[in-house]
């Protein structure tokens, strides 16, 4: 038996037909739609190497089932930069040494873009390391990641600010 979702990955629409309801929204992106950046770390949601944002929340996609997001929107490491420029997560990333081999880093980036949109990041270093607890890194980068992640929250806060001052 055949299902059919459709669903908005980056921006886009697409139809896909899943042909067995186990297949896991981490093999669709990364064997079906080619979005290779989304890793595949211990596939038993321990390492957040799979994070993605569905529908705005960050979500483990190595558990969950895919047949279940029919309708859903989906945000992939691929998606986040716009227009050629990188996402003021991304740049913080790069600016603090948040990343040493870099398997972690889309998962990492991807659960702080979520943990400031959730309004859980602000600059308490420790509720930061909370938050991305979820996320591990061989490499113990957690310095860089945690100063990455307080420095795009300051930056994203302060563009808010300005674009609501000349509104």
């Amino acid at each position: 038996m055949s299902y059919s979702i459709n669903l908005t990955v980056n921006d886009r629409s697409c139809k896909v037909t899943l042909d067995d309801p186990r297949v896991t929204l981490l093999d669709l992106l990364r064997e079906r739609l080619q979005l290779s950046g989304t890793k595949k770390g211990c596939d038993r949601g321990q390492c957040g190497a799979c994070t993605v944002l569905v529908d705005n929340r960050r979500i483990n996609s190595c558990l969950t089932l895919a047949v279940t997001l029919d309708g859903a929107s989906i945000t992939t490491i691929e998606g986040l930069a716009r227009e050629g420029e990188l996402h003021p997560v991304q740049e913080a990333f790069l600016a603090h040494d948040g990343l040493q081999c870099g398997y972690c880093t889309p998962g990492q980036i991807m659960s702080a873009v979520g943990l400031i949109a959730e309004g859980q990041a602000g600059d308490d270093r420790e509720r930061i390391r909370e938050g991305m607890s979820g996320n591990l890194c061989r490499c113990s980068a957690y310095v860089g990641i945690t100063e990455a992640v307080c420095d795009a929250t300051r930056r994203m806060n302060a563009a808010t600010d300005t674009e609501r001052k000349s509104a």
